[in-house]
C-alpha cells in the first residue's frame, strides 16, 4: 500500500516542476521581445536624432531656409517687397476685400433680390466714381465678375447692408504701392496674372517670386525723399511753363546709383488704366506719349547745348585746346549750303570760357572741326552714347546714332547737340564722368555696397575733369545757367534748348529744354538733370521757352531740398577756385 502512495507523492513534484519551466520560458521570451522592441524604438529615435542633427548642420553651413511646401511658405507673401535705399516700402503684397458678383449665390429664381437698377443705385451711393451704365450692364448680364477691386472693410459692410447675397467680398492678395504714383516709372506694376510689368516689377520678377525674394526685400538705390522732391519741382515747373511733359534724374557721380528718376505726367500703379499704356493714333501723331512711357530711359532727344562741355572736354584731352584764352572766330560758319550761327551776336571772337558761358554754336563747331570726327566719335562712344542706356529697367531707347565716318558737318552739329539723340539718362552718366575725375560708370537702380561699385572706364583725364568743373561753375555764375544757382551749394551745369524734329524738318516752336547740373562743384557728389518737353512762353517764365527760363529754375529749387538729405549742407564760405579763369571773362573779375 505504501508503494502506490509513494508513487503518487513522487509524481506531484514532477508535474509542478514542468509547469514552472514552461512559465520561465514564456517570461524569457516576453522579456526578449520587450528588449527587442525597446532596441527598435531606440534605434529609430537615434536615427531621427542623427538626421535632425545632420540637417541642422547642413542648414547652418549653407544658410538655406526650407520653405517650399512647408507651413512657413504660407506665412510669407506671394511676391516680395520692394523698398528704397533706406528701407521705406515702395511695393508690397496686401490682403484686401474685392466686390465680386456671384449670380449663382441664389439657388433659385433671380440672382438679385432687388432690381439691377436698385442695386446699381445702392452701389453708387457707396462708390460714387463707378460707371453706372457699366455696373448696370454687368448685373443684367448675370455673369460672374468683379464689380470693384480693393475695397475698404467699412465699404464692404455698407455693401453687405444692401442685403444682396450675390454681392460677395473675397479676401484677396493684391500689390499695393504705399507712395501712390511716386516713382511709378521706376516700379512699374503687377498685372492681373501676377506678372511684373514695365519697371523694376518686371526687371525683378523672378527674384520677387523666389523663396528668398518673398521672404526678404529687394532694395533699390532710390531715395523716396529725393524722388518726392524731384517730382514735386518738375510738376511745378511743368505747370508754370505749360509743358507737355517733364523728366529728371539724380545720380551719384561716384557709384552710378540713381537716387531719383522721374517722368511726368505719371500714372498710379495701384489703379492702372488702359490709356496709361496705350494712346490713340491721333495722339501719337501729335507727338504725345502714354503716361506709362518713361521719358528718362525710353525716349531719345536731341539735347542741344548740354553737349558743348563734352566737346570742350574731348578737345582738352586731345590737346586741341591748350590755351583757354585763345580767341576763336564767333562769326556765322558756312559749311557747304548750311550756315551755323548763334542765337545772339556775342562779338567777333570768343575764348573757351566765353563760348560755354554764352553757349556759342559757332565756336563749339570750330573747336569740333579741329578735333575731328574720329576723336569726337570715340569720346561719345566711351560715354555710351551709341548704346541703350545702362540700367535695369526693361524700357530703354536706342540712340539715334550717326554710323560710319562722321563728315565735317555732322561732327560740327553733334558737337553742340544736334544730329544725335540720346536719353536724359545717357546725359546724366556722361556728366558724372565729366565731373568725377573722368570715370564713366553704368547707371543702376540697385543699392550698391562699397564692394559692388564698378571700376568703370576712364574717358577724360583727371586734369580735364578738374578744368571742366571750373567751367561748369562759371556757366552758372556768369552765363546762361544763372537761374540754376542755389546759394551755398556750388552748382555747376549747362543749359540746352533744342528744336524737336518733325515732318519736313525741325519744328521751330517745339523745344526740348534741358539743364544738366552737378553739385557741389568743389567736390562733386551728384548730377541732377531736369528736362521740359515743349514748354510754352508764359507770364511765369517771362514768355521764354528756353532752358535758362524753364529747366534751370528746377535745379535752383530742387538742390536745396535734396542736398541736406544727401549730406551736402549749404556753405557760402566755400566754392571751387576759378581765380585763374576770371580774367578771361570780362566783367567777372570784379565779382
Amino acid at each position: 500500500m505504501n508503494a502506490p502512495a509513494s508513487f503518487y507523492l513522487g509524481t506531484i513534484p514532477t508535474t509542478v516542476s514542468t509547469g514552472r519551466r514552461k512559465l520561465v520560458n514564456v517570461r524569457q521570451r516576453s522579456l526578449l521581445e520587450a528588449k527587442i522592441r525597446v532596441m527598435w524604438v531606440l534605434a529609430v529615435f537615434v536615427l531621427v536624432t542623427v538626421c535632425a542633427l545632420l540637417r541642422i548642420t547642413y542648414l547652418g553651413f549653407t544658410g538655406v531656409t526650407p520653405r517650399h511646401g512647408e507651413l512657413g511658405d504660407l506665412l510669407i507673401p506671394a511676391r516680395g517687397e520692394i523698398v528704397d535705399r533706406n528701407g521705406v516700402p515702395l511695393a508690397r503684397d496686401f490682403r484686401v476685400y474685392s466686390l465680386w458678383f456671384n449670380p449663382k449665390a441664389m439657388t433659385a429664381g433671380s440672382s438679385l433680390i432687388h432690381s439691377p437698377e436698385e442695386v446699381t443705385a445702392g452701389l453708387l451711393r457707396i462708390f460714387p466714381d463707378l460707371d453706372r451704365d457699366d455696373i448696370l450692364a454687368r448685373l443684367r448680364a448675370g455673369r460672374p465678375c468683379y464689380l470693384r477691386k480693393s475695397i475698404l472693410p467699412e465699404d464692404a459692410n455698407k455693401v453687405h447692408a444692401l442685403g444682396e447675397p450675390a454681392l460677395e467680398f473675397p479676401l484677396e492678395a493684391t500689390r499695393f504701392y504705399p507712395q501712390g504714383s511716386m516713382a511709378a516709372h521706376v516700379l512699374g506694376y503687377v498685372d492681373s496674372y501676377g506678372k511684373g510689368k514695365v519697371g523694376m516689377e518686371q526687371a525683378f520678377d523672378d527674384q520677387l517670386v523666389s523663396s528668398d525674394g518673398r521672404a526678404g526685400s529687394s532694395v533699390l538705390s532710390i531715395d523716396f525723399r529725393v524722388q518726392s522732391a524731384l517730382e514735386d519741382e518738375l510738376a511745378h515747373a511743368m505747370l508754370l511753363s505749360q509743358a507737355k511733359g517733364a523728366a529728371g534724374v539724380v545720380l551719384d557721380v561716384d557709384t552710378g546709383e540713381i537716387l531719383a528718376l522721374a517722368s511726368l505726367p505719371s500714372f498710379d500703379p495701384n489703379h492702372v488704366k488702359p490709356t496709361d499704356m496705350v494712346i490713340s493714333p491721333q495722339e501719337a501723331a501729335q507727338g504725345d506719349v502714354p503716361r506709362g512711357f518713361n521719358r528718362v530711359t525710353n525716349q531719345v532727344y536731341e539735347l542741344g547745348s548740354t553737349f558743348k562741355p563734352l566737346t570742350v572736354a574731348s578737345a582738352l584731352d586731345a590737346g586741341v585746346v591748350t590755351d583757354l584764352g585763345r580767341q576763336w572766330p564767333a562769326t556765322p560758319l558756312h559749311v557747304g549750303r548750311f550756315t551755323i550761327h548763334d542765337l545772339h551776336n556775342y562779338g567777333a571772337t570768343l575764348n573757351v570760357p566765353e563760348t560755354l558761358i554764352h553757349s556759342s554754336n559757332t565756336v563749339t563747331a570750330r573747336i569740333a572741326d579741329e578735333l575731328g570726327g574720329v576723336r569726337l566719335k570715340k569720346t561719345m562712344e566711351a560715354l555710351g552714347m551709341n548704346e541703350r542706356p545702362y540700367v535695369e529697367l526693361p524700357a530703354k531707347g536706342f540712340p539715334i546714332w550717326p554710323r560710319g565716318e562722321w563728315p565735317r558737318l555732322r561732327t560740327m552739329t553733334v558737337a553742340y547737340g544736334h544730329g544725335i539723340a540720346v536719353t536724359p539718362l545717357h546725359l546724366a552718366s556722361a556728366y558724372a564722368a565729366l565731373v568725377n575725375g573722368g570715370i564713366w560708370r553704368p547707371a543702376t537702380l540697385r543699392k550698391l555696397g562699397a564692394a559692388d561699385i564698378p571700376a568703370g572706364r576712364r574717358v577724360f583725364k583727371a586734369s580735364t575733369s578738374a578744368r571742366m568743373r571750373q567751367l561748369l561753375r562759371m556757366i552758372v555764375q556768369y552765363g546762361t545757367g544763372r537761374k540754376a544757382d542755389a546759394p551755398g551749394f556750388r552748382v555747376g551745369g549747362k543749359t540746352g534748348s533744342a528744336e524737336k524734329p518733325g515732318a519736313g524738318g525741325y519744328r521751330k516752336h517745339s523745344l526740348i529744354a534741358t539743364f544738366a547740373a552737378a553739385f557741389p562743384m568743389d567736390k562733386p557728389r551728384f548730377v541732377v538733370i531736369s528736362m521740359m518737353d515743349e514748354p510754352q512762353g508764359t507770364a511765369a517764365t517771362s514768355y521764354q521757352r528756353t532752358a535758362a527760363w524753364n529747366a534751370a529754375p528746377v535745379i535752383q529749387r530742387v538742390v536745396p531740398r535734396i542736398g541736406p538729405l544727401l549730406g551736402v549742407m549749404p556753405d557760402e564760405t566755400r566754392d571751387i577756385d576759378i581765380t585763374d579763369l576770371r580774367p578771361l571773362v570780362p566783367g567777372s573779375a570784379e565779382e
